[in-house]
């Protein structure tokens, strides 16, 4: 099946509106009629199996040509409309791509013209002439095509184009929708950008089960936030850690709050510290707190953490979602023992076909029908996963191997800090020594901030675990997904 008629299977036809708001609305009828509309035009002029670049924030344009891409058989790359010029270059000389879906106000920031260029005023001009549109249907698509690219950073610096097919993306919007009970009444305010896999799986959960959207590109503006969960009357939020820190202790109004519609919210996009969910929970006993975890080469989700076991099982990512398969492995490729650490594996239907023109990182990455996250993790007695780091991430002091996961954890359960980053730079004497990069509340002081953060350090870590050096910030430093910007 066409991912397309899977998300459409069911709502096709309901009049409700999709996406809500006062900048722009679509029902659901409409944005069905609309994809087909274009995916008509897109068959005409460009056939099928091509790859097709899509450069837009999210919006009703981005939604409609993202499905209609996919549903007319060709591959759809969604790209960050802030991209370089260098990386869209090497994307395109990659993909061997021919042509652009791109809003005109973005035409003149980047350099597509050696492209094939469609625009809004593309879409509206398919539209007044569908008379002649051909409802094919595809009920007997191959499942395994890819469906889309999607690029990620890479190790080299160069992104990393992950390919997804139809069956991966069918999958994985099932199990998401199976483990956190969608239905036809849920509303989600989406701040993720949705050239993003955690984006876009909010785009698909919510288009398979009749729900609706509100979509907000200005996440900086809190009061935005706050003000579209009460006014449209969102069931569900999602967010990566940085969210939920801004909210939490930026925000002077979040969490004295009231949202009476409010039923849930996930996080995903790495480890948000056990001191932001506690707060989270005692600020919203009645809201579900869902912690997430996953890859883009997972199609976005691998496990979860029901929101019933977040305070008994803090820290951990839960156990691998339904039609998911998540272990944890030594260096021989076998399940560890309880408490001891290896990298997680998963298999599943939601696993990517590969990335494209890598076969070597492929051999690396897929083995013996398992993806290698590359994420490192402990297991306890009742098979919940806690992450402890990525491997390259281990800081080594002295010939001690240290994780700056546990020492975050102390810093942000000071009030005062909003962030911190632990790194290891380079120490002529211990190898390497700890860095530690700080966000504090407003109105703190640096220097009482210091001293709180001294006295919590020494009162939990061992003395070689402490930060040597601190670096205080303003702001965090994060990508326009809201996820933090890795250190080079």
């Amino acid at each position: 099946m066409n991912f397309f008629d899977f998300l459409f299977e069911n709502t096709a036809r309901l009049t409700k509106d999709f996406v809500l708001g006062g900048r722009e609305k679509i029902s659901y009828i409409k944005l069905w009629e609309d994809s087909l509309n274009l995916a008509d035009l897109i068959r005409e002029e460009a056939g099928e199996n091509q790859n097709i670049l899509l450069i837009s924030e999210n919006s009703v344009f981005f939604i409609i040509a993202y499905l209609a891409i996919m549903k007319s058989g060709n591959v759809c790359i969604p790209l960050n409309p802030a991209i370089e010029l260098e990386n869209l270059n090497y994307i395109v000389a990659e993909t061997k791509t021919k042509y652009v879906f791109i809003p005109e106000k973005l035409k003149s920031k980047h350099d597509v013209s050696g492209l094939k260029v469609w625009t809004e005023n593309d879409i509206v001009a398919k539209e007044i002439n569908s008379g002649g549109r051909s409802d094919f249907q595809s009920w007997e698509f191959d499942e395994h095509r890819i469906a889309q690219i999607l690029f990620t950073s890479g190790s080299t610096g160069k992104p990393k184009g992950v390919m997804l097919s139809h069956k991966n993306l069918i999958a994985n919007t099932g199990s998401i929708v199976q483990y956190l009970g969608l239905g036809r009444k849920d509303i989600i305010e989406i701040v993720l950008p949705f050239y993003y896999c955690y984006g876009l799986s909010l785009l698909h959960t919510h288009l398979r089960v009749g729900g609706s959207v509100v979509l907000n590109n200005h996440f900086i503006f809190l009061g935005t936030v706050i003000s579209d969960l009460k006014k449209y009357r969102c069931t569900g939020f999602s967010g990566v850690p940085s969210h939920f820190q801004i909210l939490i202790r930026k925000s002077k109004s979040f969490t004295k709050t009231d949202f009476p519609d409010l039923k849930y919210v996930t996080q995903a996009g790495g480890k948000l510290h056990d001191a932001f969910i506690r707060e989270f929970v005692q600020a919203f006993p009645d809201i579900k707190f869902f912690v997430m975890y996953g890859q883009t080469e997972a199609t976005a989700r691998l496990s979860y953490l029901p929101s019933e076991k977040v305070l008994d099982k803090i820290g951990s990512v839960g156990k691998g979602i339904p039609g998911v398969r998540l272990e944890v492995f030594n260096e021989n490729d076998q399940p560890v023992k309880v408490g001891k650490v290896g990298e997680i594996v998963a298999r599943g239907d939601n696993i990517m076909l590969g990335y494209l023109n890598d076969p070597e990182e492929n051999k690396r990455t897929l083995r013996n029908g398992w993806l290698h996250t590359g994420d490192m993790a402990k297991k306890d007695k009742d098979g919940f996963i806690y992450l402890v780091a990525r491997k390259k991430e281990i800081i080594k002091v002295g010939g001690k191997r240290i994780s700056p996961k546990e020492i975050e954890e102390v810093i942000v359960s000071v009030p005062e800090v909003v962030d911190c980053t632990i790194e290891g730079i380079y120490d002529e004497l211990l190898g390497e020594a700890i860095k530690a990069t700080v966000v504090l509340k407003d109105g703190t002081e640096e220097n009482t901030g210091r001293e709180l953060i001294l006295k919590a350090c020494m009162k939990n870590l061992s003395k070689f675990k402490i930060p040597q050096i601190f670096e205080f910030k303003n702001r965090l430093d994060v990508n326009e997904a809201g996820k933090k910007v890795a250190k080079q």
